[in-house]
């Protein structure tokens, strides 16, 4: 396989599903004078040519940093798949990650039904099966990809970012360190780019507490999702190269 033009961009790759913290780390990653990229892009990487694609997108509304040495994305749906087979001989860093279910369910729920519409995520089935769909795709990738990524429980950002911080810059060999101050974008808080609440705008983590428990859900529902979180995370775990876990 020829390699794509866009060389010699390397790439860092977050993995995970919606209401995870994907936008404070990808603020944070994308805020790092040599990264490119901070929101989900919704491209699916399946062929070489979807690298261009995605350098291309970012150009859109980004200018590239000088002297950079990485392009960013995070992937949350099974929709945008990851086929690191286009990767070979392009140095990259893969991050995956989840969040426990009861609190991504409820900031899920909490998200679209604040934009007052008829969403499918702003009903507790619908949502729940997102996310039990998402964890089982990610198990999958985890065992197709045994060796190749850097395994974090989500919450880590709030509760030990100093830890979580350091050890995604190791991974990453990044210089200088991560920060938890970030930068703020053009698409920063924008519906369809990441987190659309005013939180993300800060420019700093928030370490308060982030549940919404004013939002029912049905016990068996959370059942069923926690069954799914404790299979599917055990298989991340097994196969990751590296761990961080609460």
């Amino acid at each position: 396989m020829s390699l794509p033009a866009v060389q010699p961009y390397q790439r860092i790759y977050l993995l995970s599903h919606m209401r995870a913290y994907s936008s404070l780390i990808g603020h944070i990653l994308g805020s790092h004078p040599h990264i490119n990229g901070y929101y989900e892009m919704h491209l699916p990487y399946t062929r070489a040519e979807s690298l261009d694609e995605q350098l291309c997108l970012y150009g859109q509304t980004e200018s590239l940093k000088p002297d950079s040495l990485y392009l960013f994305d995070k992937l949350l749906h099974n929709d945008y798949p990851l086929d690191t087979a286009i990767l070979e001989g392009i140095g990259n860093r893969i991050l995956l990650s989840i969040r426990s279910p009861e609190d991504s369910l409820k900031s899920i729920l909490h998200l679209f039904r604040a934009k007052g519409t008829d969403h499918p995520y702003a009903d507790p089935l619908q949502a729940s099966n997102y996310y039990i769909e998402r964890l089982e795709a990610l198990a999958g990738f985890s065992e197709n990809n045994s060796g190749r990524y850097y395994y974090f429980d989500a919450e880590l950002i709030i509760s030990d970012s100093h830890h979580l911080l350091r050890a995604i810059t190791r991974w990453c060999e990044l210089d200088p360190a991560l920060s938890g101050q970030y930068q703020t974008f053009s698409q920063t808080g924008k519906a369809g780019a990441g987190d659309s609440s005013s939180l993300i705008k800060r420019g700093m983590i928030d370490s308060s507490a982030r549940s919404h428990i004013d939002i029912p859900l049905d016990a068996e529902l959370v059942a069923r999702a926690e069954a799914a979180y404790e299979k599917y995370r055990d298989v991340m775990l097994r196969h990751a190269k590296e761990i961080l876990t609460l």
